[in-house]
């Protein structure tokens, strides 16, 4: 060999070696990438998953966030976390027809149901669980998880495109009512009946979500560009809101404030969208986040608009009248899906941004001038490694828990009997001793009062006398 084809052997050699380095760090990069990201029914924790399993954190700080839980579980597409409780629903792609709700600090499964299709989506609230199949909706009783009502023969929905309020008194279901057009079915899940049917948009629905206490909801077609909001008491259309004017986009996700006054919306475009609900612009016939009508340039476009809008088209009254964006970001993650959430963190309201790669932007939103927000601090949800101690948790105050070992007590579909073992953090205490009975083990009583206990509507009228955000821990000194 001459020492010229050495050399060329050698960079051959080295190339290659370069390139399967490069090949293995982007494999790396990829299992970190999130799977799937939810925000839990009042914005107050995020779950996020990978491949290699799925994590909860908290929402309740502007610095860090708390990482609840951490399952080791793989392939899991859906996490639902019942308000701050320990009750997550769990579907894995290992067994996408079945549905297990677990509890995560204590390591047990409540119960598991089995379907005829693969799980398209699971939402619940303290009153219902409902689980969406491509063609069908299974709505069950969340204290006891029994089937009280099934949709049957819905239109076909392969993306799971569902919405539940998690208001008590006006408990709707959402879902689209046609297969071409955007026609809107609420149903009440307290009564079991057809609430309203609304025709939102004339293309196929995208994006659906309900109003804190139930009464709105609002809807975005596949075309992204308009967002409307309607009653849920009577269908009627209470706002039109613009997203834009000649571009079409992807409508990823829209989300409520707390109070319902304000409308967040995300989409396959590099800005998020805020509109503000103004109650007063409504009831004099003034667009949601335009200024009033005695009010500069906008105000005498808008009363000039309305006068007219006997001689004008309707397609140009419409687009002329529709709400523009109060506040809005700008963000460069064009290509990724990402996900809004408007939530109070540290009693202002902020706006939540998450993508694919598994990073969430917090920003800061001025309720009074909108605008452009700003960006407070920027998390990595996939990287966090250890458990924190939420000892300052209100719903959930037991200390987290390492994931075990798990195995099944019997061939049951429902209800389940899923134990942790091989757990050195846990010790069995002295009534399980009475019982004969191992740590963890649940009986059927147990899991019906867990279930109970977590469907339990928080009271309003008290002060949480637990929570340290709002009672410090105070040391006193001995005398």
């Amino acid at each position: 060999m001459s020492l010229s084809e050495g050399v060329d052997l050698l960079r051959q050699g080295l190339v290659t070696g370069i390139a399967g380095l490069m090949a293995g760090g982007e494999e790396d990069t990829e299992t970190t990438q999130a799977t799937f990201i939810t925000f839990n029914q009042d914005t107050t924790c995020v779950a996020v998953g990978t491949t290699s399993g799925y994590s909860l954190f908290t929402l309740n700080s502007t610095d860090a966030l708390e990482l609840v839980y951490k399952s080791d579980e793989p392939d899991v597409y859906i996490a639902e976390r019942l308000f701050s409780s320990s009750l997550v629903a769990v579907v894995s792609n290992s067994d996408p027809r079945t549905l297990r709700v677990c509890h995560f600090k204590k390591g047990t499964e409540i119960c598991r149901y089995s379907y005829g299709d693969r799980v398209r989506a699971v939402k619940m609230n303290r009153s219902r669980l409902v689980v969406c199949l491509e063609e069908s909706l299974y709505i069950h009783n969340i204290r006891d998880m029994k089937v009280i009502h099934t949709i049957r023969d819905t239109p076909p929905n392969p993306s799971g495109l569902i919405s539940l309020s998690c208001d008590n008194t006006h408990c709707y279901l959402a879902y689209p009512g046609h297969s071409h057009t955007g026609e809107l079915q609420i149903f009440d899940t307290i009564n079991l009946a057809s609430r309203v049917i609304i025709p939102a948009h004339e293309g196929q629905l995208a994006a659906l979500q309900f109003s804190p206490s139930g009464t709105r909801i609002a809807t975005a077609s596949e075309k992204g560009t308009v967002i409307r909001v309607f009653s849920t008491h009577d269908g009627s259309k209470l706002y039109e809101l613009r997203r834009g004017l000649k571009r079409t986009a992807s409508i990823y996700s829209l989300s409520f404030s707390p109070c319902g006054s304000f409308l967040a919306c995300s989409s396959n475009t590099e800005t998020i969208h805020v509109f503000k609900l103004d109650e007063k612009l409504k009831e004099t016939a003034v667009l949601a986040g335009s200024p009033p009508s005695d009010d500069g340039w906008f105000g005498y476009i808008n009363t000039m608009v309305s006068a007219s809008a006997g001689y004008l088209p309707s397609q140009v009254t419409d687009t002329l009248l529709q709400g523009r964006a109060f506040a809005s970001v700008h963000h460069n993650q064009t290509g990724t899906k990402t996900l809004c959430a408007l939530a109070i963190i540290q009693k202002s309201l902020r706006l939540l941004i998450c993508n694919e790669e598994g990073f969430l932007l917090m920003y800061s939103l001025d309720t009074e001038e909108g605008g452009d927000c700003s960006l407070i601090k920027q998390f990595k949800l996939v990287e966090s490694p250890t458990v924190l101690d939420q000892n300052d948790f209100v719903e959930t105050t037991d200390a987290p828990i390492n994931q075990g070992n798990y195995f099944f007590k019997n061939e049951e579909t429902f209800p389940g009997g899923l134990f942790l073992l091989n757990n050195p953090d846990d010790a069995v205490t002295y009534s399980d001793k009475l019982r004969n009975r191992t740590t963890n083990e649940m009986t059927e009583s147990d899991k019906f009062h867990e279930m109970a206990a977590a469907a339990e509507t928080p009271p309003k009228t008290c002060f949480l006398l637990d929570d340290d955000g709002e009672f410090p821990p105070v040391a006193f000194k001995a005398s």
